[in-house]
């Protein structure tokens, strides 16, 4: 038992190497043309011409789970705000 406690101190004080980020997703739908509109108010979008297949998901908007690679999703904030464009 005495060997433990500074087994457990010891591991509280490791470090985590956190260099590792998450894998960038493939832009299947061509959302990396619109990136400059995160940020910009929802009706943004209405200025410009989209020839795809979009879907504006607002907070407590019921979405499917359907993975569709070519439909560009743009995330609207409570503020009416573009936070995030996505592929599915």
């Amino acid at each position: 038992m005495r060997y433990l406690i500074p087994l457990v101190v010891l591991a509280a004080c490791a470090t985590v190497d956190d260099t590792t980020s998450a894998p960038s997703l493939p832009d299947t739908c061509g959302a990396g043309a619109y990136t400059y509109l995160v940020g910009q108010p929802a009706t943004a979008l209405e200025r410009v011409l989209i020839m795809d297949v979009v879907r504006l998901v607002r907070p407590d908007t019921i979405v499917t789970m359907d993975y569709r690679p070519e439909r560009i999703n743009f995330m609207i904030s409570d503020q009416e705000i573009i936070a995030d464009i996505t592929c599915g």
